[in-house]
């Protein structure tokens, strides 16, 4: 409705402006014409003296039509600038708003999602399996190679994630579930690893640990979101830490598939970059697929949990993570950016 509102004050100037320069244009060759009469009226003297009183009064005539075109433009010129100047405060305020909510959405999906697997590696960290591996301290093959299958199984019914690791006590892989595809990550130390130390330092099984979206060399450099919690003697809820299980999210194409399906239409598909930043404004994912971990979006909070703002002829729109049931988020970010059309 604001788009249509402004392009037809865009219209109604241009046409506006057209009728006028039609106008103007007629007066000119009103005051032409009264010249000439003028003149050849003088030529002809006595007989042409009544002849000269008209063509004095086309002269008048013309003149009062280009004074009245001229305040008509000048009228008309300031009342489309009113409607184009509320018009495109309308605009600016519906897209702002409305990309803002769908900024929110983003990454409200995102944490519906996340939220899933923090309770899958709380799940997945009582497997009788796992448990029993870690407290084996990966001394057992028979336990071990057990763990391995019971990984591998889960992996089959989880498509989302690229591996899951089990660490003993002093960060020693000693268990994955692709042990296949990633063979270098078997046997390595993570002690110092983000995921293993947050890992062992939850008082609970009841809580976990996220990291923020990184490249793991271990898994051929692709971007993770990397979720653990410390696996506890007899899986029990309060027992004591005996290892950590890392779980590993494929994060590209899963949060791509988010950036990429919000309700744009297809023109603005083609004028909005649709982003997920983290808590710093890097950008984790982007709908057209660049500055992947590399990009830091210089976004401005006008208020810290949703907003919009004009970057020269772009609407930047924004929404802070609310966060899902008991995952808080990470301070990410929905954004999107978007050019104003042109009439």
């Amino acid at each position: 409705m604001q788009e249509d509102i402004l392009k037809l004050a865009f219209e109604v100037h241009r046409v506006t402006e057209e009728k006028i320069d039609v106008i103007e244009a007629l007066t000119r060759r009103t005051k032409t014409l009264s010249l000439n009469a003028r003149i050849e009226a003088s030529r002809a003297g006595q007989q042409g003296a009544a002849f000269a009183v008209v063509a004095q009064e086309m002269s008048v005539f013309a003149n009062e039509v280009g004074q009245l075109s001229t305040e008509l433009r000048s009228a008309i010129a300031s009342n489309i600038a009113r409607i184009e100047t509320a018009g495109e405060r309308m605009m600016l305020e519906f897209r702002g708003s409305r990309f803002a909510d769908l900024s929110r959405n983003v990454v409200e999906i995102i944490d519906r999602n996340l939220y899933e697997r923090s309770c899958d590696v709380r799940w997945w960290a009582t497997d009788s399996a796992v448990v029993e591996a870690a407290a084996s301290g990966g001394q057992d093959p028979a336990l071990l190679t057990q763990a391995n299958a019971r990984l591998a199984t889960i992996l089959r019914s989880y498509t989302v994630y690229l591996d899951l690791w089990v660490a003993d006590a002093q960060g020693r892989i000693v268990a994955t579930g692709r042990n296949d595809r990633y063979r270098s990550a078997l046997g390595q130390d993570v002690s110092h690893s983000e995921w293993f130390r947050k890992a062992m330092q939850t008082r609970t099984g009841d809580e976990f640990a996220v990291c923020d979206i990184t490249r793991n060399p271990l898994l051929e450099s692709a971007s993770v979101a990397t979720y653990s919690t410390a696996i506890r003697e007899k899986g029990e809820t309060h027992g004591a830490p005996i290892g950590a299980l890392g779980i590993f999210f494929d994060w590209e194409p899963q949060a791509q598939a988010i950036v990429r399906g919000v309700a744009l239409t297809e023109e603005e598909r083609r004028n909005c970059r649709v982003m997920l930043l983290n808590a710093d404004f890097q950008v984790i994912a982007s709908s057209d697929e660049r500055g992947m971990l590399v990009e830091k979006f210089p976004l401005r909070l006008a208020s810290p949990e949703r907003g919009f703002y004009m970057q020269g002829d772009r609407v930047i729109s924004y929404a802070l993570t609310p966060g899902y049931e008991t995952y808080a988020g990470l301070g990410w970010y929905g954004c999107i950016e978007s050019n104003l059309p042109r009439y």
